[in-house]
């Protein structure tokens, strides 16, 4: 007897802070979603990536970057949506430390939706989603880059894109499992393609066994290809991020991917706008639609040319080089800065400092040792 397709939906990410809190405290939930809310509805499963915890605790943890937090409440959001599971590793689960992530996995699982990508330690963040529908095993698994991943602690943990990790938790879940989804927090913020090394990393992941690789991150959405067979979806953008001074920009744009499965995997993907001068997200426009198609078109031809996709990445990183630079001179802030972009202001590392530099960050034996010398100061 032929049984009806299994539906999955995957999104981006979905940082309830600003005015969404504002709508969610009000239980003003169809001004979040608007005419989006039809593409949660009829799945037997929507995965949403939390970017970051619900919580009031007020304690943010070391680190570098903004911290992110929304009132508890804001559950509500992903019970009104029909929320099955929160991915939650990624860079601000951790923001506001191992109190910020016991509340949100409580409140999670007080909702009945499942987590994943998080545990009180590796061996739990690691552990995969797994559920049978129609007689069909599924699993999801759940990474990200290793920035703040982890409590000062070492209370919570998130899950790490490690690749050899990451190739044995394949292979476990491979032979008992028929389809297999890997979702990767990942990837260089603001910018709309994958690296070269990123490219050959979600294929290899392929090759170990996922059916389909779906990334988020970045805060700009990117393109995707079919390697051997299977989808890779380098980028969704923001689901749902309200950030103040943010519209009509890249920030603002994005799309959820919905799977589709009876005795094949097939793929939708479905665009959108979110919090521009009206916050929530929405439907793109027929015009919208053509011009978010045409870009993504562009995106899938530059991944699709390794030469092309080499000299789109130079080409960024010629530009956020300043940036990079400030980042390892010995003083920094927006003012000096500004001062050195101008000339005003000498570099204070030499030639063979950054030699230094350079040798002791790209061996991985000699990045082992800084990583040991430098993690104290995580709990400071």
């Amino acid at each position: 007897m032929k049984t009806d397709p299994i539906n999955i939906l995957f999104t981006g990410d979905i940082c309830p802070i600003n005015r969404i809190e504002e709508l969610a405290l009000k239980g003003d939930y169809a001004s979040i979603f608007n005419d989006f809310m039809d593409v949660f509805q009829g799945n037997d499963l929507n995965i949403v990536d939390l970017e970051c915890p619900l919580t009031e605790h007020n304690h943010g943890r070391p680190k570098t970057g903004p911290y992110q937090k929304a009132h508890p409440d804001c559950i509500n959001i992903l019970k009104y949506a029909g929320v099955n599971v929160a991915a939650m590793a990624n860079n601000h689960i951790m923001d506001y430390g191992s109190k910020g992530a016991s509340d949100t996995i409580d409140l999670c699982r007080n909702s009945q939706i499942e987590t994943i990508g998080i545990g009180k330690n590796d061996g739990e963040a690691a552990q995969p989603y797994t559920i049978e529908i129609n007689g069909k095993k599924i699993a999801i698994l759940c990474f990200a880059d290793d920035e703040f991943i982890s409590t000062p602690d070492n209370g919570f943990f998130a899950n790490p894109l490690d690749i050899i990790e990451a190739s044995y938790s394949i292979d476990r879940v491979r032979s008992e499992h028929d389809y297999v989804f890997v979702i990767v927090h990942a990837g260089n913020e603001f910018y709309e393609l994958p690296s070269p090394r990123t490219k050959k990393l979600y294929r290899f992941l392929v090759d170990r066994g996922a059916d389909a690789v779906i990334a988020h991150h970045t805060h700009a959405f990117s393109g995707y290809e079919v390697y051997n067979g299977k989808p890779v979806f380098y980028g969704l953008g923001n689901f749902i991020y309200d950030w103040p001074g943010k519209t009509n920009s890249p920030w603002n744009k994005g799309y959820v991917v919905k799977f589709s499965i009876d005795d094949q995997l097939h793929y939708r993907i479905i665009p959108l706008k979110q919090s521009n001068k009206q916050p929530g997200v929405f439907h793109l426009n027929a015009d919208e639609e053509n011009n978010f198609m045409e870009e993504m078109e562009r995106l899938n031809t530059i991944i699709g040319d390794d030469e092309q996709l080499e000299l789109a990445f130079q080409k960024y990183c010629d530009g956020v080089n300043p940036m990079y630079d400030a980042f390892i001179e010995p003083w920094f802030g927006k003012y000096i800065t500004a001062l050195r972009k101008r000339g005003l202001f000498p570099n204070l590392m030499s030639k063979r400092k950054r030699l230094l530099l350079l040798n002791i960050i790209r061996c991985e034996s000699h990045r082992d040792v800084l990583l040991r010398m430098l993690k104290p100061y995580e709990k400071q």
